[in-house]
């Protein structure tokens, strides 16, 4: 490697303006934007919201930034964990990066620390971009599979991804971009055993808080080891026991190939693990064409990778926050209520005898192909409908999901889900004004313009 990891990173972050960006990986940064606000509103009454800003309320009930625009205000790094977790409560936000949750991560921090220095939208723009862009080259260089090891990544990442966005909005030098990055790397977290628990939509939370204090950090002079990612007790070697991780590829960001136009951001169409989407797409296109009443089924079956496996553990859920990660909800509440949705995601029709029976029908069937450059995806997943008569149907191959980068929401279906999610909020807020301003985000001279018109309460 011709310049060390973390040196580089804190090089790219430190040089990055608003006239490199090309107009797709805008386009693409402010429907990030644009979703993880929607699905933080949506998700700012849930219980784990409720309780996380209880607990940090009883220590600042003041600051400089707002929770999911309304006029309540706390410090930054708290307002940014709060909406990091209301992004992340119903699992309704954007997925990439191996199966991370960047925007859940990003938008929170940035916001916050946006409203806290006065930045502007392009100000913001940059931060993700730097964020992502960092993200995006460091959890390549890891050839296993991090979910595989008990890893969450969005947690571990997001941390670093934090740091290196509010780093470009207090406009540090190369050195103390790097440094942030450095304080980071001691406070990635987040473990698989939480997922379908409480705990886990508080790791794009802490994520976003860690990476403003790691940038506040190294603005305040507190320096880190200088190689903190690459050294070879660092960051990725801990991650990686084997050491099965590339340290020779330079860090060309930015420069052949921007990740966010390559990668981009998949927009989830439904509030459960986006490991199930491409089995639900199947379900809901195969009753499409073959209706079919649930008293007819004798038997479900539904191929997928082992790695969704892993993260669709759930296979009798009690809970909503449980069946998130079930194929088996998944597919019965297809079949039930021809949609999966807010309105089915709740504890009652979770435990309803008519999920339960439909539940107990379905068969999994792994396929052992693993597409390379994903993480672990089949080349594609599909279903299978027994009648009880002996008829069986078949669905179509689905090898991505709707909403996925290679078959992107059109501007009517990303407003279809964001004013969707405003009403879910309950709260008062003009829709259609924001989501006009997060469209043209680069008009925007501060944060704080995006808070003009907050919300009244619930």
């Amino acid at each position: 490697m011709t310049q060390p990891l973390t040196a580089a990173y804190g090089a790219f972050i430190a040089q990055l303006k608003y006239k490199a960006l090309p107009a797709e990986v805008v386009r693409t940064i402010k429907q990030g934007f644009t979703d993880c606000i929607g699905v933080m509103l949506a998700g700012s009454r849930e219980p784990v919201t409720a309780a996380v800003e209880r607990v940090l309320g009883a220590d600042q009930a003041t600051g400089s930034s707002n929770l999911y625009f309304t006029a309540k205000r706390m410090s930054a790094p708290a307002a940014a964990l709060i909406n990091g977790t209301a992004s992340h409560a119903l699992d309704y936000d954007d997925v990439a990066l191996k199966g991370c949750h960047p925007s859940a991560v990003l938008v929170p921090a940035i916001l916050a620390e946006a409203q806290m220095l006065n930045r502007s939208g392009r100000d913001m723009l940059v931060a993700y971009a730097a964020g992502y862009e960092v993200w995006a080259d460091l959890i390549a260089r890891e050839r296993g599979n991090y979910q595989r090891k008990g890893w969450h990544p969005t947690g571990i990442f997001g941390a670093i991804g934090a740091a290196a966005a509010c780093a470009s909005l207090h406009r540090l030098n190369a050195q103390k971009a790097a440094h942030a990055l450095g304080a980071a790397a001691s406070e990635a977290s987040g473990v698989m055993s939480n997922l379908g628990s409480m705990v886990k939509p508080t790791h794009p939370g802490k994520a976003a808080a860690s990476g403003i204090y790691a940038a506040r950090f190294a603005a305040a002079g507190i320096e880190a080891t200088p190689d903190a990612l690459e050294h070879a007790q660092g960051f990725l070697a801990a991650l990686s026991p084997r050491g099965d991780i590339d340290l020779e590829t330079p860090a060309n960001l930015g420069q052949k190939q921007w990740q966010l136009a390559q990668q981009g951001l998949s927009i989830k169409q439904y509030p459960v693990c986006y490991r199930a989407h491409r089995a639900i797409d199947a379900m809901l296109g195969l009753l499409r064409k073959h209706p079919v009443e649930a008293a007819d089924i004798a038997e479900i079956r539904v191929s997928f990778s082992n790695s969704h496996l892993v993260i669709l553990k759930n296979h009798a859920p009690t809970t909503a926050i449980a069946a998130k990660f079930s194929i088996e909800f998944a597919l019965a509440c297809s079949l039930l209520a021809h949609r999966v949705g807010l309105r089915d995601l709740t504890d009652k029709f979770v435990r309803s005898t008519a999920v339960h029976k439909l539940m107990q029908r379905v068969v999994i069937d792994i396929d052992p192909t693993e597409q390379a450059g994903t993480s672990g995806y089949a080349p594609y997943d599909w279903v299978q409908i027994k009648r009880a008569d002996g008829t069986v149907l078949n669905s179509e191959h689905v090898r991505h999901a709707r909403g996925d980068a290679q078959t992107p929401l059109s501007d009517d279906e990303l407003w279809a889900k964001f004013e969707d999610c405003v009403a879910w909020s309950r709260l008062k807020l003009d829709a259609k004004q924001l989501f006009t301003q997060l469209q043209q985000m680069e008009k925007l001279k501060s944060a704080n313009d995006l808070f003009k018109r907050r919300a009244r309460a619930r």
